[in-house]
């Protein structure tokens, strides 16, 4: 398979991120719409998975990809870096992407720069806007705990980036197409490592946090584990996911994936709500992007209140339930 002769020449690829039940998350939505707006519509997705479907494949086409690069193997699951990044690398070296993009996400954040070191290229991490600048693109991404922005520039392509959920506008229903599936010969190389003897997964009822339009976050203030669950209540109310600060994540009283923060989750929900979380740097760095923020917290010079639009002095065991029976109340009428 030679260059351009089964993919457009030059075109803006995005990986997808999966539920790991055969769905594109509605994360890809943002990737593609921004893939696409920058490229004039010359967009395709890379599939790699264990357990695709045609209706995965039919979302794909309908937030805009032309083409999906379906790479579907048993070897692919769990997830391994050394596993994936090399296939993406293969493969974009046969069919040259003007562009790679994916969402930041937990996987991805690692997979792309493993993708970027191995093609030589830069990589544009937390992307939160884009701009062509005649035949370059120029990336935006926070810098310092989110307290400057910086503007990149690659020295060569293809353009790598990971972008920041909820800051890009999804896909317009206007660009849905019927997506062509190729699947590309490459080679799969074995897993070096066994990180997982048995993987469990426990439900919560609630949205992941990149994923979510709300967000409500506990932290050290929340005294202990076993009081997350007056926010959970809160969060079935309002359909938010519910995440915690690295204080609350260091105590044991959530596990990591819930963290948010330089060291966690980036989110940029519409709202966030902070309930007994101080605003340390690295805390803020993961969700200063928020479109709404409410900090609710007993110490009035908390740093939090600092970014916060709306801001409550008081203890949030009060607060909290109060809050949840308002917001009852109001989705009731």
């Amino acid at each position: 398979m030679s260059k351009g002769e089964t993919g457009m020449a030059g075109a803006f690829w995005t990986i997808v991120e999966d539920d790991r039940q055969g769905m594109p998350k509605k994360v890809m939505a943002e990737a593609l719409g921004e893939a696409g707006r920058l490229s004039g519509g010359n967009v395709e997705a890379v599939w790699l998975t264990d357990k695709a479907s045609d209706a995965g494949v039919k979302q794909l086409g309908e937030w805009g990809a032309s083409k999906v690069w379906m790479v579907e193997n048993a070897a692919l699951a769990p997830y391994r870096g050394e596993v994936w990044a090399p296939i993406i690398a293969e493969l974009a070296g046969k069919e040259s992407p003007k562009a790679i993009f994916g969402p930041v996400t937990s996987r991805q954040r690692e997979l792309l720069a493993r993708v970027a070191a191995r093609l030589g290229v830069g990589l544009c991490a937390d992307a939160v806007g884009f701009a062509m600048e005649g035949d370059a693109l120029v990336g935006t991404r926070p810098v310092y705990a989110g307290k400057l922005l910086s503007k990149v520039k690659w020295a060569k392509g293809p353009w790598v980036a990971t972008l920041r959920p909820n800051v890009f506008r999804p896909a317009d229903a206007g660009v849905a197409k019927t997506a062509q599936v190729e699947k590309p010969s490459v080679s799969i190389p074995d897993a070096k490592l066994k990180f997982v003897e048995r993987r469990e997964e426990a439900a919560t009822g609630l949205p992941e946090l990149t994923e979510a339009e709300i967000v409500i976050s506990g932290g050290r203030g929340m005294k202990g584990p076993e009081n997350y669950v007056i926010l959970e209540a809160m969060g079935k109310v309002i359909g938010a996911a519910v995440g915690a600060s690295r204080a609350a994540v260091d105590a044991g009283w959530r596990p990591h994936r819930f963290q948010i923060g330089q060291t966690g989750r980036t989110i940029s929900p519409k709202l966030y709500l902070g309930f007994g979380v101080s605003g340390a740097i690295q805390h803020l760095a993961g969700m200063r992007t928020s479109k709404v923020i409410v900090a609710v917290n007993k110490d009035p010079e908390a740093p939090i209140f600092k970014i916060a639009d709306y801001g409550i002095v008081a203890d949030l065991f009060e607060v909290v339930p109060a809050l949840t029976q308002e917001f009852k109340k109001l989705l009731e009428t």
